[in-house]
């Protein structure tokens, strides 16, 4: 097991994505953000089935980063409920998993 996660989290539209994924990597809170094609999400929402597009955002970064990634993605995102779901990183390249710590940086690192 390492300390690195992979969060989840969608947008709905191209344009938020974007602002989303480089607020992440501008506050080093994210190493890297892919931002997919659009999706389809079919969900409940206030007693209904919906259907919309979406762009999915997976957010590499430390486990100890998790509170300030999801305050983040709050604070960016147009969603009342945003997604925001982490996933450990069990095991990966290891020149990946360092640039991961290279690339990011606590608030409390920060000069």
């Amino acid at each position: 097991m390492t300390d690195k996660i992979v969060a989840i989290s969608t947008c709905g539209s191209e344009e938020e994505a974007e602002k989303v994924a480089r607020a992440l990597v501008d506050s080093r809170l994210a190493a890297c953000v892919n931002i997919s094609s659009p999706i389809r999400s079919i969900y409940r929402w206030k007693g209904a089935v919906e259907t919309e597009r979406e762009w999915m955002l997976v957010i590499k970064t430390r486990r100890g980063l998790v509170e300030q990634v999801r305050e983040m993605i709050q604070k960016q995102h147009s969603y009342d409920v945003p997604e925001f779901i982490v996933l450990p990183i069990v095991d990966g390249s290891e020149r990946y998993l360092d640039w991961i710590d290279q690339e990011t940086v606590p608030l409390q690192e920060r000069a």
